[in-house]
């Protein structure tokens, strides 16, 4: 056809007006995750800024929130932590569609926006529950499962342990080589999480952090996806192998010199919380009227009941 295609994920994350030039709408229709630091939302606040600039339409295609559109967990990102997986004042687990997320964007931005929405989607619905098929809408997300945990797991992305890259299940499995496992597991026994076990598990990644070397670590498994609660579940596995492992650090500041951590958590105070060992609910217990003032907002942009 001779089509030019452009990537927004190398030298340009923002498309330019050269891109732009010459078409009458830019149409967006990418399947997110349900977690905050996921990139598309970034990608698409972009493309969302870039079409208000020079005047071009944006349609965003709707699709499902995977992990249901009903439950909301974690704390809003705080002002001076925005970053390409993370730009908005949204709960890392929360809650919309893309084209919802386009509406609460676009308060920003004032772009000429249209949403063209899903039909038969219900907010409590999973993704396997819509009949359509799962397509990882990238490499480490190959399941439901993976997507499940991510909003929890992904924090280790930021510590000097393993998020399972490189194995069947990233996200799912997480270690270390230094890693005691017995322990650890029956740390997050006493804990009591509601729908979820932990599973003694042995892995070697294939690439990745730990690359060829075998780790020591847990297997998230979930038992009831709808009592799951992938944060709090999260913010447990981070306590407890803190306390139960001298060797347990947090990653070196990234290339603009910011801990990946607090850019994942949206905040710096997560960090420190966790090297001071504040309880989980503490730290549960101070996001409350984040949430709360959130899902006022979030209810001005619902498109599906």
């Amino acid at each position: 056809t001779g089509l030019p295609v452009y990537s927004l994920y190398g030298d340009h994350r923002k498309p330019t007006g050269e891109m732009l030039d010459g078409i009458d709408a830019l149409v967006f229709d990418i399947q997110d995750c349900g977690a905050r630091f996921y990139t598309y939302v970034s990608t698409l606040t972009y493309c969302m800024g870039s079409a208000a600039e020079h005047g071009v339409k944006m349609v965003v295609l709707d699709r499902p929130d995977p992990i249901n559109g009903v439950d909301v967990e974690g704390n809003v990102l705080e002002k001076g932590f925005t970053s390409f997986i993370g730009l908005h004042p949204v709960p890392i687990r929360h809650g919309l569609t893309m084209g919802e997320l386009a509406s609460f964007i676009n308060k920003g931005i004032n772009c000429s926006l249209e949403v063209i929405p899903m039909k038969g989607w219900r907010r409590e619905q999973w993704f396997d529950e819509t009949g359509l098929p799962w397509v990882q809408p990238s490499p480490n997300l190959p399941s439901l499962d993976s997507a499940t945990v991510f909003p929890g797991t992904c924090f280790f992305e930021g510590i000097n342990a393993t998020e399972g890259r490189g194995t069947t299940r990233p996200f799912e499995y997480l270690g270390a080589p230094w890693v005691d496992s017995k322990k650890w597991v029956k740390r997050l026994d006493e804990a009591d999480l509601p729908g979820v076990l932990f599973r003694r598990c042995y892995f070697t990644p294939t690439f990745w952090r730990y690359k060829d070397v075998q780790c020591s670590g847990v297997q998230v498994h979930v038992v009831d996806r709808d009592l799951f609660k992938p944060v709090e579940t999260g913010l447990h596995l981070l306590s407890a192998l803190k306390q139960l492992h001298p060797e347990f650090a947090f990653n070196d500041p990234t290339y603009d010199k910011r801990p990946h951590f607090d850019l994942l958590a949206g905040s710096d105070k997560m960090r420190q919380w966790i090297m001071d060992e504040k309880p989980v609910d503490e730290i549960l217990g101070a996001w409350g009227g984040e949430c709360e003032r959130y899902l006022v907002e979030r209810e001005k942009h619902l498109l599906y009941d």
